[in-house]
Parts: structure tokens; sequence; C-alpha cells
């Protein structure tokens, strides 16, 4: 199994920023692809960001691209979301979550993934 835990979430205010981290566990973290998902009161979850194993390469949801940047240290088993310019519509419960695929329009969806962590509240005031 592999255990996933988010953390950075909190209150900040329109244009601030935030930086999520989700530190992995139980299994060879760089085999897996990783995303962030987020999900608002009433809403679907939606796809925000996601990055492959292998060669890194980095896909965005058309709301967050140009704002959010995914990244992934491996030798410490953590993905980051680095959010810039939050707007309150970024407000939501986030969830990271890993893969063993690496194919961009499955990791667009939240039921190409396998593992999930609890999410960390990011509320943007205005």
């Amino acid at each position: 199994q592999v255990q996933l835990v988010e953390s950075g979430g909190g209150l900040v205010q329109a244009g601030g920023s935030l930086r999520l981290s989700c530190a992995a566990s139980g299994r060879t973290f760089s085999s897996y692809s990783m995303g962030w998902f987020r999900q608002a009161p009433g809403k679907e979850r939606e796809f925000v960001a996601a990055i492959r194993w292998n060669f890194g390469n980095t896909y965005y949801g058309d709301s967050v691209k140009g704002r959010f940047t995914i990244s992934r240290d491996n030798a410490k088993n953590t993905v980051y979301l680095q959010m810039n310019g939050l707007k309150p519509e970024d407000t939501a419960i986030y969830y990271c979550a890993a893969s063993r695929i690496a194919m961009d329009r499955v990791l667009r969806d939240p039921r190409g993934y396998d593992y999930w962590g609890q999410g960390t509240q990011v509320t943007v005031s205005s």
C-alpha cells in the first residue's frame, strides 16, 4: 500500500501563495505518477495538476495553468504544489494521489489513481 499525507493548506488572501506538500510512504515513490485534485462543497472532484513518474512531464487543469506548479522530490518521497495568485474560487479541499499510469488523459481523471491522501483545506478570502 501507498500512504499519502498532505500538508500546507490554510487561509490566505486573494493573490497570495501557498505550497502544499504530499509525503508518500509504503512503495517505490519514483515509480508512481502523482496528481493533485481539489473538491469544493457541492462540486465534483476537479483535476489540478499531475506529474509523470517517467520523464517528469507535467499537466495542469485549465483553471490553474500559469498559476500553479507541481514538482516532486523522489529522494524525499514528496510531491509539491506551489500555488500562486490564489483566487477565492481556488477554495477547496486539496488531495494528492498516486497512479501507476503515465498518460495525460488518464491522469486527469480521478479514476486513474490508486491511492489518495486525506486532503488539506485551502481557503482563499477576498
